[in-house]
């Protein structure tokens, strides 16, 4: 589960109460005497927590959970059905009451916002069900070409699914056995999605079944499905025929069932609505402005996007100018100079296995870089370990460029920094190290991991997210780099100000497609144009925010916060301002920006007080 899946589902289950499973003694006693404290409330959160892991087979397997009392749960598969997502809703909402019911005065500062913080994962898990009947504002498709269990099983099986004995090993065949009929579940309900226009656009079909495709090829022996447990097996000294019997599992299961999808998903390409932005759906006005509030946790309205990013394009744009004219480009906007760049000969890769293999150690060279400076910005580091690999290549035409799956909670499995090389070309070595300090350290692993090591939130906020804070964050992270002088030469620090110029071109892009109707085309035309990159790459970023609305705002309008937030800080303490103590309110856990806001301007107050 990649971290755009868990920032999307931040509130997972949370409210699978009592009745669904058995609650620890104090926290039952706690609920059920209606306690009021902290110590009632975290209580209730420990119970929710409990009960989330138990009802969500994927989430205990991600957290490293699936063991002991819960080691049944490593050979399940979450249901696809509608049924299923109606007794999660109704769970949520019992929880929400329950903690509408607690009274605030008698908690502390910090209880208030762990209450603030789940209660608004909360509501806004409800709202887009309550409203629109679906799971999510953001992602209303079922399934498109970076969604739906073909897309997530298969991977989630090869790198969340540990393998470290023969137990391990048959939870990953009961898995696979149970992958059939997860995707028939999805089948079912794509007639009553077509009905109620949930459908994404053409292309999107087009993308989705060529990967579909591409996974079906394979001879059942051959799968990636039957290689993964096979060669993890061997590699542990597992004794077992597992090739074979995870072959069958897919001849006679799991492909008759990608078979009947793809037939469907055929049939429906034909009546899927024209254009490519939510406008194209039944209210998809109001669709759109809820992924957006949900995406950047504000009340900013499409066009107010519009304009900040535009502002941003042209900020950025003048600031790299000056950098590229003393390298000698001077011909063509900046985005055609940025692009004259990627092709330079001495910024490439061979794109080739060989290449593939540099650059995944140029990117390892640059976190081993960057981790010597960050003690003299950070009083606190991550101790667990960062992988980088390569997106697996059967979902690589669909997937994001770059993304970061969390370390499980107990330490068995590292946090991994995927990368897509599909095309090395796409990766010009400028522009390496930003996107590593982004992805990693001082960006998502060292924030998650830092909310995943804290004592001072409960577990239950360890394991959400928001969008606008975790890409916030990693956008202010790459500044930070730049202050901590982690770019070795004015290319690479071209390099970081392309990143910021992306992100700044998505506010612009997101909101023309989804707002002003902008197409595919016209708005991968402006991306590329824009921001220098190649446009193959521009065009899966497009596709991408087409299908996932708002969730590409997120990041600037969540680096503009923190950016501002800390130059209140700055300002208000003046010589007292210590940026390692500014950094730890990491230990807070991810938080809506409103509340964030909210914390950094009472731990400055304290400050100033102290």
């Amino acid at each position: 589960m990649d971290r755009r899946d868990f920032l999307k589902s931040s509130s997972l289950a949370m409210g699978a109460l009592a009745g669904t499973v058995a609650l620890p003694g104090v926290a039952r006693a706690a609920m059920a005497a209606g306690g009021s404290g902290d110590a009632a409330l975290n209580a209730r959160f420990e119970a929710y927590y409990q009960a989330d892991v138990a009802a969500s087979p994927e989430l205990a397997t991600s957290l490293g959970l699936d063991k002991g009392a819960l080691a049944a749960l490593k050979g399940q598969l979450s249901p696809r059905t509608a049924e299923h997502q109606a007794q999660e809703a109704a769970r949520s909402e019992l929880t929400l009451g329950e903690l509408r019911r607690v009274d605030r005065a008698a908690l502390s500062t910090h209880a208030q916002t762990n209450l603030d913080v789940i209660s608004y994962q909360l509501e806004t898990r409800l709202e887009p069900l309550r409203q629109f009947g679906r799971d999510s504002a953001q992602t209303p498709f079922r399934i498109y070409q970076q969604g739906g269990a073909y897309f997530r099983v298969p991977d989630f099986l090869n790198t969340a699914h540990t393998i470290a004995n023969g137990d391990d090993c048959e939870a990953y065949l009961s898995r696979l056995d149970q992958f059939g009929p997860r995707l028939d579940e999805e089948t079912a309900q794509l007639p009553d999605d077509a009905a109620k226009g949930f459908l994404p656009p053409d292309w999107a079909f087009d993308l989705t079944l060529g990967q579909m495709r591409r996974l079906r090829s394979a001879a059942p022996d051959a799968s990636n499905m039957a290689n993964s447990i096979a060669n993890r097996a061997a590699a542990a000294g597992i004794a077992g025929d597992w090739r074979a019997r995870a072959a069958r599992i897919v001849a006679d299961k799991v492909y008759p069932a990608l078979d009947r999808q793809m037939a469907m998903l055929g049939t429906l390409r034909a009546t899927t609505r024209p254009g490519d932005g939510a406008w194209r759906l039944d209210r998809g006005e109001e669709i759109y402005a809820m992924a957006l509030a949900h995406a950047t946790t504000t009340r900013l309205s499409p066009a107010e996007v519009h304009a900040l990013g535009q502002q941003q394009v042209a900020e950025i744009s003048a600031a790299l100018d000056g950098i590229l004219r003393a390298q000698g480009l001077t011909q063509g906007n900046v985005g055609a100079r940025l692009a004259a760049l990627n092709v330079r000969p001495d910024q490439l890769y061979a794109n080739d296995d060989a290449g593939r293999a540099a650059l995944i150690d140029g990117l390892n060279a640059s976190v081993a870089h960057i981790n010597a400076l960050l003690p003299r910005a950070f009083a606190t580091l991550p101790t667990q370990p960062l992988e980088i690999r390569r997106v697996p290549v059967e979902i690589q035409d669909g997937a994001s460029n770059g993304y970061y799956n969390r370390a499980s909670l107990d330490g068995t499995r590292p946090a991994i920094y995927f990368i897509n090389l599909k095309d090395v070309g796409d990766w010009p070595k400028y522009s390496l190290p930003a996107l590593t300090f982004h992805e990693g350290s001082p960006g998502h692993h060292l924030q998650i991991s830092l909310s995943q090591q804290s004592d001072d939130i409960p577990t239950l906020r360890k394991i959400g997210g928001f969008s606008a804070y975790s890409e916030g964050w990693a956008l202010y992270a790459e500044q930070v780099a730049d202050q901590l002088g982690a770019y070795q030469n004015d290319l690479e620090r071209a390099g970081y100000l392309q990143s910021f110029l992306f992100r700044a071109a998505r506010l612009v892009v997101d909101t023309g497609i989804h707002h002003l109707r902008w197409s595919r085309e016209q708005a991968t035309d402006y991306l590329a144009a824009t921001t220098g990159f190649a446009r193959p790459r521009c065009q899966r970023e497009v596709e991408r925010y087409c299908t996932k609305m708002g969730q590409a705002c997120s990041y600037k309008v969540g680096h503009m916060t923190w950016t501002r937030l800390r130059a209140e800080a700055e300002a208000q303490l003046g010589a007292r301002f210590d940026v390692k103590a500014f950094h730890e309110i990491l230990h807070e856990g991810a938080m809506p920006l409103s509340i964030l806001e909210g914390r950094v301007r009472a731990r400055t107050a304290a400050m100033m007080a102290a």
